[in-house]
């Protein structure tokens, strides 16, 4: 007999978000469906105002929809009470940001260790799970190293490390590439190239068409709602 077809990792149906009333009522969202299959690649992209980085918030379980539903794995998230969803936030996303959001005052091990305490992961395998990741971005030199001893692309190889330690389901990347240079920004894609062929989930916010060509599909963003398609 065959096996199920899995849910997608994640899916909004008709997903709108309001913000204000009356005369003030901005439509961030309006009616947004989007799909992300497992071993997915898209990059979203759109016109400041189009709601993307709204549509990012909620993907990434930081903010709630006005009305719709948000299934992460199969499961409802948009009515889950706080700690739940911080919980679901730690163990099934994972976040790069264009800023790094570092503890200056820790090293790369113990930067990409945080999201594993948090999850109760035993500190031995904190360390093992930590020197693996930081390995697998080509830091295994630079465990020891704090963010000012590192370069800016360094550093998002470390926040990226910390993005997939906990084997997210989803890894939701916002602009990962708009502080860096045009060297270090080919490094990290071929890093989001290598991650997404050894299987993770991948959406990315852009607005480099460049950067949106090295994936799979691309979502254009749109007056609150979203058309995809395969890069040209």
């Amino acid at each position: 007999m065959a096996e199920p077809a899995r849910p997608p990792v994640a899916e909004l149906r008709g997903i709108s978000k309001i913000y204000g009333s009356g005369d003030l009522e901005v439509k961030a969202l309006d009616q947004l469906n989007l799909t992300v299959q497992e071993g997915d690649y898209l990059a979203v992209m759109g016109a400041s105002g189009s709601g993307k980085s709204t549509a990012m918030n909620i993907l990434g379980c930081l903010d709630r929809p006005t009305s719709g539903t948000y299934r992460l794995n199969g499961m409802a998230v948009e009515q889950l009470e706080d700690d739940a969803l911080a919980d679901v936030r730690n163990r099934s996303l994972g976040f790069v940001f264009q800023q790094f959001h570092l503890l200056g005052h820790a090293s790369a091990m113990e930067n990409v260790m945080l999201p594993m305490i948090y999850a109760g992961v035993p500190r031995d395998e904190r360390v093992e799970r930590a020197q693996s990741a930081l390995r697998r971005v080509g830091l295994a030199q630079r465990l020891e190293n704090k963010p000012n001893q590192l370069s800016g692309g360094q550093q998002q190889r470390v926040a990226i490390a910390r993005a997939i330690i906990n084997r997210p389901s989803l890894l939701l990347a916002d602009e990962p590439t708009g502080a860096l240079d045009s060297s270090t920004t080919a490094e990290v894609l071929e890093l989001f190239d290598e991650l997404h062929q050894q299987g993770i989930t991948l959406v990315m916010v852009t607005h480099e068409d460049d950067v949106a060509a090295r994936a799979q599909r691309i979502a254009r963003f749109q007056d609150g709602r979203a058309l995809t398609g395969c890069p040209q």
